[in-house]
């Protein structure tokens, strides 16, 4: 482990147990000032992922996360997250973590270690050429990952690797890696730390920008959100009115005749057509809003 940085003593932190509360904080928040420099610098290799994701999903394919313990939470969060942010199928954005369900909210010792649960999960995803499999982890060396990468690029997936070591054994399995240097934890190993937020980022990233570039957006606008709830009713009419420059009850009204999509009541609106028609015009231009209206 002397390779991992993530492993290694921050002098930083050395003597963090005979610091008061608030230079504790002190330190900690320090460090994480380090975390958005360190994805600054990765951007370009964000950029070709993001990238291979987009002609990925114009293909019909999909974007599958893979990790243990902290790194696949976060997979599984960031995937769990595009169908109500983006409107997408269930099966667009996957989240997989080592010891199934059931790790996420419980440590299952030696789950990153076990290369038939790896197989298992590969298995149940059935990657296919026009899939990207994103392989996160902190140290980029549990087995786990690495026989998933290792299948997924063997059934003609693209493949990426997120992680805070530049010696990582993914980048053997890897057709980009991503490689965010937090420098050590300010608890040696802690990788839910730095190391963790640094993932949530890079996730955020590949799966917003890809989103954005497949029509997903108006602007700033999530406009594919499913208004399952109040909030969400309401944020889809204040979009509405914001983008038609209308009031927020002609925006409701419109709303509800367009059985809640919001990109078909924008469209009826400016085309005075019906929702059927509306529908066909969003078909026409690959749902991408902005080329209808």
């Amino acid at each position: 482990m002397k390779n991992v940085i993530t492993e290694k003593s921050n002098r930083k932190s050395c003597d963090i147990d005979l610091m008061d509360t608030k230079n504790i904080l002190k330190v900690i928040n320090d460090e994480d000032q380090k975390v958005a420099k360190a994805v600054k610098k990765a951007l370009p290799e964000i950029e070709k992922a993001v990238d291979m994701i987009v002609e990925g999903f114009l293909e019909g394919g999909r974007l599958a996360y893979f990790g243990a313990g902290t790194s696949g939470r976060i997979g599984v969060l960031d995937a769990s997250e595009c169908w109500p942010t983006f409107s997408v199928a269930g099966d667009m954005v996957l989240g997989f973590i080592a010891g199934g369900d059931y790790a996420l909210r419980n440590s299952i010792e030696g789950a990153e270690d076990k290369i038939d649960g790896a197989m298992l999960d590969i298995e149940n995803m059935n990657p296919t050429k026009n899939d990207v499999v994103v392989g996160v982890s902190a140290s980029g060396n549990p087995k786990y990952v690495l026989k998933v990468l290792e299948e997924a690029k063997k059934r003609g997936a693209k493949t990426v690797g997120v992680t805070s070591n530049d010696k990582a054994k993914l980048r053997e399995f890897c057709d980009v890696l991503i490689v965010t240097k937090v420098g050590p934890e300010v608890i040696s190993g802690s990788s839910r730390m730095k190391s963790g937020t640094a993932q949530k980022m890079v996730l955020n990233m590949l799966s917003t920008a890809s989103m954005i570039k497949i029509g997903k957006t108006y602007g700033n606008f999530m406009i594919d959100l499913q208004s399952c709830c109040d909030k969400l009713v309401e944020r889809g009419n204040n979009i509405i009115a914001s983008i038609l420059k209308i009031d927020v009850a002609k925006a409701d009204n419109y709303r509800i005749k367009a059985n809640n999509n919001i990109k078909a009541a924008c469209v009826m609106y400016k085309k005075q057509c019906s929702y059927d028609e509306a529908i066909k015009l969003l078909k026409q231009h690959n749902g991408i809003l902005r080329k209808v209206i």
